[in-house]
């Protein structure tokens, strides 16, 4: 990696992140897609890159001093490594796994955490995009985009990201069906006014869209089958929160700040919007006057 951050202790971290994202590279190129035969411990059937990733994560991160401990989305519970590290990472291997078998792109995501795992002690995030091109975007003092030189074998720095006032995307998950009326009112005028339908299924690559291109709105909401959302607060939202606040925009559960949330376990989810300042002053608007949540 060209830039150099000012916490030698962060470095390492990221540093280390990067040769995860090689060997998940690899992986991803030349390893079984298929399912495998076990469950992750929300319950979702693991493909067999999934258990890949989860492993080679936890043997690098089991190198670094700095680290305290690691908690996977893959399993229950927490995984020390240095009883004298400072550090806590809370990640998701490879979210958007599913989507391999079809060829899209998929990521990782980690959360870097000092004294517990909750959002307000979250100091930095990265996220790692497996697709045409591997990308990094890494969050510490400001949010900056990598690209993976393969010939090279590094990481190399293309510029800082910031977001917009106001964006074209959205991205809007969850089963229609199940939204309730305000929500898919306020979907439906953001289509009215010309927005634009960019939806995978994977959280890591519809993010990076929005980010990449400015701004907009990613949206996983409350919904009848999961009133409590989907999405998990420290291996997937939290990081992102952190991420798109500091590229200048904002990140709520529908009325509060999502790093203000505290999960009571490791494993706890809750609805999430993330996007450019117009569209979550337009989910804060349209939320404050629903009667059904």
């Amino acid at each position: 990696m060209q830039k150099r951050y000012k916490e030698k202790k962060m470095t390492e971290i990221i540093k280390t992140i990067e040769k995860i994202a090689i060997k998940i590279n690899e992986a991803i190129k030349y390893e079984d897609t298929s399912k495998a035969e076990t469950e992750n411990s929300s319950g979702d059937i693991q493909v067999k890159l999934d258990v890949i990733s989860d492993e080679i994560i936890e043997k690098e991160f089991s190198k670094v001093s700095t680290i305290k401990e690691i908690v996977s989305e893959e399993k229950e519970g927490v995984y020390p490594i240095n009883e004298n590290g400072e550090y806590f990472i809370a990640y998701d291997p490879l979210d958007g796994s599913s989507l391999i078998d079809v060829n899209l792109s998929v990521g990782s995501i980690f959360g870097i955490y000092k004294n517990s795992f909750d959002g307000e002690n979250i100091v930095g995030a990265v996220y790692v995009v497996y697709g045409p091109r591997v990308e990094m975007v890494v969050a510490r003092d400001v949010v900056e985009l990598f690209k993976l030189d393969e010939k090279r074998g590094e990481f190399i720095f293309q510029k800082e990201i910031r977001l917009s006032e106001k964006g074209k995307i959205l991205a809007p998950g969850g089963t229609q069906k199940e939204w309730y009326p305000h929500h898919k009112a306020m979907i439906d005028e953001l289509f009215q006014e010309g927005y634009r339908l960019r939806y995978s299924g994977g959280m890591v690559p519809d993010l990076h869209q929005i980010l990449l291109k400015g701004g907009g709105l990613f949206a996983y909401p409350a919904t009848n089958d999961k009133p409590k959302g989907k999405l998990r607060m420290l291996f997937e939202v939290f990081p992102f929160a952190y991420i798109y606040k500091l590229a200048g925009g904002l990140a709520i559960n529908s009325k509060d700040d999502l790093l203000s949330l505290v999960p009571t376990n490791l494993h706890d989810t809750t609805p999430c919007f993330f996007g450019s300042d117009y569209e979550i002053k337009r989910v804060l608007e349209r939320y404050k006057e629903k009667v059904d949540v």
